[in-house]
């Protein structure tokens, strides 16, 4: 068994660092990511000790954009296969169908991981940087940002195990609709929609179980280190919310791959 994983491992490898838009989309992940987070840091600012805002959040706020490309190399990544008839070669290949899936996901979600960890290092330190000349400040109740501290190491941690749900649940949804435009479609505005309707949302129990169990809205929760009690959901749980997600994409996906011709 463990030699048809590490052929089902080794041949989607291949595949994926041969791609020329892999190395680009992971760049692309990082670049993106660090660029919004810099823009954020320097541009909010800290008067007074009410200022109430959490820097550590701020500090990665462009996890918000960067999953964009995550999504995006999820989904090409069994899309690409379907559109060119590859996938055809694949199954005959490598009939365990269920194996070269998680073959995907495992390496689709370490790239991740990879490009993930780069991109929050770098956002933090950042922050680290610059946002004590933006009145963050132990003045104003702001300690410097520091990955030695618990909250600010579990909201770096966290964002990085973020990105890797995001993609795990984009091959779920590409397994499922198999066509790049419209799984990125699905994916996109499952993130992205969920935060709008949850501002448009006037009934308490609604917007509060939007908040609570949309993907985007409770994973980010992971981010939060200050005013934790007033969250619709504790980090650590949202983050557990979209991992649900995750599965059931993944598990789905993954029982109409066996079920579906190719």
């Amino acid at each position: 068994m463990s030699r048809i994983v590490n052929e089902a491992l080794h041949a989607e490898w291949t595949k994926l660092r041969t791609l020329p838009g892999t190395i680009w989309l992971l760049l692309g992940i990082a670049a993106l990511t660090i660029a919004v987070s810099a823009a954020a840091s320097t541009s909010v600012s800290c008067l007074n000790s009410q200022c109430d805002q959490d820097p550590v959040k701020i500090g990665l706020t462009g996890i918000d954009l960067g999953q964009a490309v995550v999504a995006v190399l999820a989904v090409l990544v069994v899309s690409g296969e379907y559109s060119t008839g590859m996938i055809r070669v694949t199954f005959a290949a490598m009939p365990r169908r269920t194996t070269v899936l998680a073959a995907k996901a495992t390496l689709v979600s370490g790239l991740t991981l990879v490009a993930g960890t780069v991109a929050v290092l770098v956002s933090m330190l950042i922050a680290r940087l610059v946002m004590p000349g933006r009145g963050f400040t132990a003045v104003h109740g702001y300690p410097l940002l520091s990955l030695g501290d618990g909250a600010v190491l579990r909201a770096a941690a966290g964002s990085v195990l973020y990105l890797a749900l995001i993609a795990l649940l984009s091959l779920g949804i590409a397994t499922l609709v198999r066509e790049s435009a419209a799984a990125i479609a699905i994916v996109l505005g499952l993130l992205y929609l969920s935060p709008i309707f949850a501002g448009v949302i006037t009934n308490p129990t609604w917007h509060n179980r939007v908040e609570r169990y949309a993907p985007m809205n409770a994973g980010l929760a992971i981010q939060a280190t200050r005013n934790l009690a007033t969250l619709p959901i504790g980090p650590w749980e949202g983050l557990g919310v979209l991992a649900a997600w995750a599965a059931a994409a993944l598990l789905t996906g993954g029982v109409l791959l066996r079920l579906r011709d190719a």
